[in-house]
């Protein structure tokens, strides 16, 4: 797939998903990318029967009156994407993969934000960050966030979160809508994910393939791990591989929603190579 063809399928998607949403009598696609917050704009002396908890106290103890804050509604809103690129995004069958999964629902939703005109950047990371566009606004910027994400071909494999949470707390400066793409086969990054779900409004995105939950039987073969670039010898028939294999995926998808859930961050599981119009869309309906 070259880009004109990637960006063609990026915008059927959008449109599927905007037209599923505005069809179902839930209000409308655009209030998911609006800014839902109050930022300060300016101060003026207290009236009688104003909010005490707006007033200024470093302004009013100068001894020239009580000023209250007045605040404005954000109306526009910053959008994040932090992918994972770490070669364990390679799995996946015809040409399916995760990876390919993550660019294409991340294209999508980039594409949906600057209909919108949210200020929009991403990171793409391994152990190192491969690809970073700082947060910006505009269509022209936008249509090269899109661009930039398809071509990303990733020089490091190994997967670093924590590394690639830290960079996103500390790039971003006020509360963002942002969302957090990967397998999650990491450990130790919990206490970050939990400090972006505090001070930012936090969706996970999490891609599985097929072949991760149900490895066919084939008995004793090698199984190549691309982030360590290790050859291990294992038996695809024996029971008691099958299901340490399948209790791992669930463990690692029921501990990360229920995380998710205990922050008050939106999770969503996504299969590399379906279709992920209808969890896109069922995201969006519940975040109205």
């Amino acid at each position: 797939m070259d880009i004109k063809a990637f960006l063609t399928h990026v915008v059927q998607l959008e449109i599927r998903i905007r037209k599923a949403i505005n069809t179902q009598m839930h209000g409308n696609f655009s209030s998911v990318f609006k800014g839902s917050g109050l930022e300060f704009s300016d101060l003026r002396q207290y009236h009688y029967g104003d909010d005490v908890r707006h007033i200024d106290w470093n302004t009013s103890s100068k001894g020239h009156g009580t000023f209250v804050k007045l605040f404005k509604e954000e109306k526009e809103q910053t959008v994040f994407f932090l992918i994972d690129v770490s070669a364990s995004g390679t799995v996946g069958r015809l040409g399916n993969s995760k990876m390919k999964t993550l660019k294409e629902v991340a294209g999508v939703l980039a594409f949906a934000a600057i209909q919108e005109a949210s200020h929009l950047g991403f990171v793409c990371f391994s152990d190192k960050n491969e690809k970073y566009m700082p947060p910006a606004m505009g269509k022209k910027h936008g249509y090269k966030v899109i661009s930039e994400l398809f071509r990303v071909k990733p020089e490091n494999t190994t997967t670093d979160l924590k590394a690639g949470l830290t960079f996103a707390l500390q790039t971003l400066k006020r509360k963002s809508l942002l969302f957090v793409l990967s397998d999650f086969i990491d450990e130790g990054y919990e206490d970050l994910l939990r400090a972006a779900a505090l001070k930012h409004d936090l969706v996970v995105l999490h891609t599985l393939d097929q072949q991760e939950i149900q490895l066919p039987s084939m008995g004793i073969v090698p199984i190549y791990d691309p982030e360590r670039k290790r050859t291990t010898w294992v038996n695809t028939s024996a029971r008691g591989f099958k299901q340490l294999l399948q209790q791992q995926v669930k463990n690692r998808g029921g501990d990360l929603k229920e995380m998710c859930k205990r922050w008050h961050a939106d999770y969503v599981e996504l299969r590399s190579g379906e279709d992920f119009v209808p969890a896109l869309v069922k995201l969006f309906n519940a975040r109205r």
